[in-house]
């Protein structure tokens, strides 16, 4: 499925879904990810995180639940993204009851601040709006706040975080 881009970077970067044809690829980048992004875990916890992950890839993009894309430039993937799509309890800043939550925002070093990440995010903004969604929010690594607040993104105050135990320490 391809979307047009809102950004001036649309003839640098083409953003297209993907979807499970493309999951050892998905895997692949998801790994990279979640090595520079979160502590480096145990090989044996890096093993169940990445079945996990490959399991909700396998439910949630089948159910329509989560849309996965890559920037390609020149036919070679240089970013990617995904979007949680959740139901929530309709309420005055969300009627539609539907939220998007933008995740594995990932772009290779070598692209880094060429706007193949921007591109990402509008594509995937784009999406959310395509399905009528009333809500679209992220998490933002110190990398990536300035690109998300160029796009319009803003500091949510009233969330707050409960951090649960790690299961797969726990085995």
């Amino acid at each position: 499925m391809k979307t047009q881009i809102t950004s001036r970077d649309r003839e640098r970067y083409e953003v297209r879904q993907v979807g499970l044809e493309h999951l050892d690829q998905l895997m692949a980048w998801r790994k990279t990810v979640l090595e520079e992004v979160f502590d480096h875990p145990s090989h044996r916890e890096m093993h169940q995180l990445l079945a996990a992950n490959r399991a909700y890839y396998e439910a949630a993009i089948v159910q329509e639940q989560h849309v996965a894309c890559f920037a390609y430039e020149d036919g070679i993937p240089v970013a990617c993204g995904g979007m949680c799509i959740q139901p929530e309890m309709p309420s005055p800043d969300n009627p539609q009851g539907t939220n998007a939550y933008l995740m594995n925002i990932y772009t290779t070093p070598a692209h880094r601040g060429k706007g193949a990440g921007k591109a990402v995010v509008e594509w995937l903004v784009e999406q959310a709006r395509i399905r009528n969604i009333g809500k679209i929010y992220l998490e933002a690594t110190p990398l990536g706040r300035e690109l998300y607040e160029t796009i319009g993104f803003v500091d949510y105050p009233d969330i707050m975080h409960l951090p649960c135990a790690d299961p797969l320490k726990q085995s």
